[in-house]
């Protein structure tokens, strides 16, 4: 939809209202609500300018004055090592203006906002002449701008007020109430700058092929809350694991979780030899029911992995790499621990110090010898004469609970012909980014900076498997 360019001053000046524009549009949705979103930074509306009350100001969409930004990079990196230590940078980032439209506004589709600066449409003033008694007549007091142009503190970008919002009302409809209130039960904890989401088995966290409903997109669609930008992913779940998902609310936050997690894996790959006395700042704790039980009860495993292509590029596998000259590979380190073994199955704390793809599957299928139950990519040879353990104990009882998007966490336990994949991310010990965000860049003692201790219930099948092998 585009916004009528004769759009009535009532709206921004709230100032009687003018005789409508022609071509008597149907459009239902609030143009006020609209430009909240659109102007809204990070997780704060901020109101069109009041310099809009000055002559000629009904030509231009103006955007709030420019200010600094953290260099999520250093944060990151000072989070991660509590400030020990600090790259000797600067706390804050040069931004473009290109950067700053797209961030203030991201309704605005990123094609739109680069055809603007293509067509020398977006325009830049100081606030200081803003708030002069000069008149915006005709743009006289603004500047041409370019995509690439760094801004200073205190600029403002003015667009064509023509520009193009696209509402949102079709992406809050995506979800019915049932399914709206099936996502927030998923939500275990929120803060002004994550969300921490009990993600269940079998809901992919991204589109693809053949994916109709996606995490990502039910989280844009449900959990954006009063804030104008769509929830995103820090990092990712297998479609078949369950758990403990971190999501970003504010491009910020992300960026900044993203520098946190890249200086994980960074200092484990690089430090593999003081891996055993890493801090436990960032820790993700996994839960998995394997097959058989590893010769010993705890340890770390340091195995490199690879990537092979398969079935002509349609699908692919990983797989411990033997020799490290013979194809690319990544580090990948693990730690783990028994919790429980009985009746041929263990239960193994899987903490990964390295974040690849498929890491823990692969290392207990290849290096312990003990896939994962209902782990049939790697562990299908394991999986060829398992039989359902019979047991009387938790037997289903009744009717099946119906939940949205076709999910079933009951189906799939051992006592079962095809048990579902047992892995489950059960805890994590995540940095604090919201108090360090609110208290601004590197000046705060990150060595401070407390941690948070989140916990994720097992889904029902997995729970019955483990009161099964606890009976």
């Amino acid at each position: 939809m585009v916004l009528r360019p004769l759009l009535r001053r009532s709206v921004m000046l709230r100032t009687s209202p003018s005789s409508p524009a022609p071509g008597g549009g149907s459009f239902h949705f609030s143009i006020f609500h609209e430009l909240k979103s659109t102007l809204a930074l990070s997780n704060t509306t901020e109101n069109v300018s009041q310099q809009n009350n000055e002559k000629g100001s009904n030509r231009w969409f103006t955007l709030p004055p420019y200010t600094t930004t953290v260099n999520v990079s250093v944060l990151g990196n000072r989070i991660f090592n509590r400030g020990a230590q600090a790259e000797a940078e600067a706390s804050t980032v040069s931004n473009t203006a290109l950067k700053w439209v797209i961030r203030c506004c991201p309704e605005l589709p990123r094609s739109l906002v680069q055809k603007l600066f293509r067509l020398r449409k977006v325009r830049r003033g100081s606030s200081i002449i803003e708030n002069s008694e000069c008149n915006l007549e005709a743009g006289d007091q603004l500047k041409r701008v370019a995509a690439k142009d760094i801004m200073n503190v205190g600029d403002q970008i003015f667009l064509p007020i023509s520009v193009q919002v696209f509402p949102r009302e079709k992406a809050r409809g995506y979800c019915n109430k049932e399914e709206v209130k099936f996502i927030h039960s998923l939500v275990l904890y929120k803060d002004p700058a994550i969300l921490v989401i009990n993600k269940p088995p079998g809901l992919p966290v991204q589109g693809g092929i053949g994916v109709k409903r996606s995490l990502d997109e039910l989280a844009a669609s449900c959990l954006r809350y009063d804030y104008s930008e769509s929830p995103r992913l820090v990092h990712r779940l297998d479609r078949d694991s369950s758990g403990i998902l971190i999501m970003g609310r504010t491009s910020t936050s992300t960026s900044v979780l993203h520098s946190v997690f890249r200086e994980k894996t960074f200092e484990a790959s690089t430090h593999a030899n003081r891996v055993d006395s890493e801090k436990k700042f960032l820790e993700k704790r996994y839960w998995a029911l394997v097959i058989g039980s590893p010769r010993r009860s705890k340890g770390l495993i340091t195995a490199p992995l690879g990537k092979i292509v398969l079935d002509d590029g349609r699908s692919e596998q990983i797989m411990v790499i033997d020799n490290a000259e013979s194809m690319p590979f990544q580090q990948a380190i693990t730690r783990y621990k028994v919790i429980k073994s009985h009746h041929g199955y263990t239960w193994l704390e899987l903490c990964p110090l390295t974040g690849r793809k498929h890491q823990l599957r692969v290392h207990c299928a290849e290096v312990l010898g003990t896939p994962i139950v209902g782990d049939y990519k790697y562990g299908w040879q394991a999986h060829r004469n398992l039989k359902a353990f019979h047991s009387n104990f938790h037997k289903n009882q009744g009717k099946k609970q119906s939940l949205p998007f076709g999910l079933d966490f009951e189906s799939g336990s051992i006592a079962e012909n095809n048990p579902r994949l047992h892995l489950h991310c059960k805890q994590l010990t995540l940095p604090d980014v919201s108090f360090a965000l609110h208290n601004d860049s590197l000046d705060h003692d990150c060595s401070r900076l407390e941690c948070l201790e989140l916990d994720a219930p097992l889904p029902s099948y997995m729970q019955r498997s483990w009161d099964i092998i606890n009976n």
